[in-house]
C-alpha cells in the first residue's frame, strides 16, 4: 500500500487489508476469547483476546495509519478511551481542559479522577497567553477538543502544542468531530489523539467504541499496559462493524459537510435565530484557524433561538430530525446540550462558558438537504407561534 497515499484509499485498504489465509476481502470476526498454544510458552502471536485479537488489531492498525501515528488502541467506548488515557497520570497531577468539552470528559475528571487526587483546570485554550499562564508545575497535560463540543470553538492545535512542549507537557486532542479525514492532530504536533468512534467513524448509530493513537513508543507502551490491565477493550464484532463503517467515512463526511454548510448559511439568515456557531461561516471567530488546520468545518452546528421563542415547541415540531443523544450518524440528530450531553457540568460553569438553556446542537445527516431545511423551518415556526417556553 506504500504507493497509494490518498486517505480515501487508506479508509478502504489501510491497516490490515483482508485476510491472507483465505483471501477474504474483509478482516474476519475472530470471535474467540483464547488461543491454542503450540508448546508451553510458545504461541502464534495471540494468547487471550483482552490482550490482543486479530479483528481489533486490524482496527487499531487502521486508525493509527489514518491519524498518521504509530500505535492505535481500541476501547469499548469513547469514555473508555479517555479514561485509559487519563490513567497515564497520577495523584498530584493536573489536567487543563478547554472551556467547553464533552460533558462526559468533565464528569470523569470531576467525579472519578478527582477522588484519586488528579485535578483539573478549565481554560480558554483559544487564547494562548491565558493558556500559558495557567501552566504550572503540577500541570502534566492539556486536553482539548477542536472544534469544541457544543459551541464549536476552534483551538489552534499547533499553537497549543508549541506551548505544551515548551513546558514539557502533553497535548491530548479529542478529534471526534473532525475525524482523520478532516483533521490530523498528530501532524499538528499533538501527543495523543482520542475518538468517540461511536460517532462519524462508525457512522451508523449502531455501535459504541473509542480509539486512541500515539506516536511515542514509551507512551504507547504505557497505554497498552493500561488497556490490557484495566480491560476496557473493544469486542471483535464491534471492531468489525467499525472497520466496515470507516470504509465509507470519506463519502459520508463529504455529504454531511455539504449539507451542513448550506444549513448553517440558511440558519444565519433567519430572523428567529439569535446565534449560529459553525466554523464554516466566514463570520465565525474560528473560521481562519479552522481553514488552516482542517480540510473543512465538519457537520456539527449549534444555534440559539431568538428570545421569546418556545424551545420545547421547536423540538416537538421536528419530524425528520431526531431528538437524541450522540452525533455523527447518517441521520440528522438534534439535542439540548444543557439538559442532555452537558447536564453533568454545573449550571454556573455552563452559563459562564456560553452553554445556555437556549442552545440547540444539530448533527447534520446525509438526508436530502432541502427536506432537513424544511423540517427546521417548520420547527422554528412552531417555536415562534408557541411563545415563551
Amino acid at each position: 500500500m506504500s504507493r497509494f497515499n490518498s486517505i480515501l484509499t487508506k479508509l478502504i485498504h489501510g491497516g490490515i487489508d483482508g485476510d491472507e489465509r483465505t483471501g477474504a476481502v474483509n478482516v474476519p470476526i475472530y470471535q474467540t476469547s483464547t488461543y491454542k498454544q503450540v508448546h508451553l510458552g510458545e504461541h502464534k502471536g495471540y494468547e487471550y483476546s483482552r490482550t490482543g485479537n486479530p479483528t481489533r488489531e486490524a482496527l487499531e492498525r487502521l486508525i493509527a495509519e489514518l491519524e498518521e501515528g504509530r500505535h492505535g488502541f481500541a476501547f469499548a467506548s469513547g469514555m473508555a478511551a479517555t479514561t485509559a488515557v487519563l490513567h497515564l497520570f497520577k495523584t498530584g497531577d493536573k489536567i487543563l481542559i478547554s472551556e467547553n468539552v464533552y460533558g462526559g470528559t468533565f464528569r470523569v475528571l470531576d467525579k472519578i479522577f478527582r477522588s484519586f487526587g488528579l485535578s483539573y483546570g478549565i481554560v480558554n485554550t483559544t487564547d494562548i497567553e491565558i493558556l500559558e499562564q495557567a501552566i504550572t508545575d503540577d500541570v502534566k497535560a492539556v486536553f482539548i477538543e477542536s472544534p469544541a463540543n457544543p459551541l464549536m470553538t476552534v483551538t489552534d492545535i499547533r499553537a497549543v502544542a508549541g506551548v505544551t512542549h515548551k513546558h514539557n507537557k502533553l497535548l491530548i486532542v479529542d478529534n471526534t468531530f473532525m475525524t482523520p479525514y478532516l483533521q490530523k492532530p498528530l501532524a499538528l504536533e499533538a501527543d495523543i489523539v482520542v475518538h468517540s468512534a461511536t460517532k462519524y467513524l462508525g457512522g451508523h448509530s449502531d455501535l459504541i467504541a473509542g480509539l486512541a493513537v500515539i506516536n511515542a513508543q514509551e507512551l504507547a507502551n504505557r497505554l497498552y499496559f493500561i488497556q490490557n490491565a484495566t480491560g476496557g477493550i473493544l469486542q471483535p464484532f464491534d471492531s468489525f462493524l467499525l472497520l466496515r463503517g470507516i470504509k465509507t467515512l470519506g463519502v459520508r463526511l463529504d455529504r454531511h459537510q455539504e449539507n451542513a454548510v448550506k444549513i448553517a448559511e440558511w440558519l444565519a439568515g433567519q430572523k428567529n435565530i439569535k446565534n449560529v456557531y459553525y466554523p464554516g461561516l466566514a463570520s465565525d471567530p474560528g473560521y481562519a484557524v479552522q481553514k488552516q488546520q482542517a480540510k473543512g468545518p465538519g457537520a456539527m452546528i449549534s444555534f440559539e433561538l431568538k428570545d421569546g421563542l418556545n424551545i420545547r415547541k421547536f423540538y416537538d415540531g421536528l419530524e425528520l430530525i431526531t431528538l437524541a443523544e450522540s452525533l455523527g450518524g447518517v441521520e440528522s440528530l438534534v439535542c439540548h446540550p444543557s439538559s442532555m450531553t452537558h447536564a453533568s457540568i454545573p449550571e454556573e460553569i455552563r452559563k459562564k462558558v456560553g452553554i445556555t438553556d437556549e442552545l440547540i446542537r444539530l448533527s447534520v445527516g446525509i438526508e436530502d438537504v432541502n427536506e432537513i431545511l424544511e423540517d427546521l423551518e417548520h420547527a422554528i415556526k412552531e417555536a415562534a407561534d408557541g411563545g415563551i417556553g
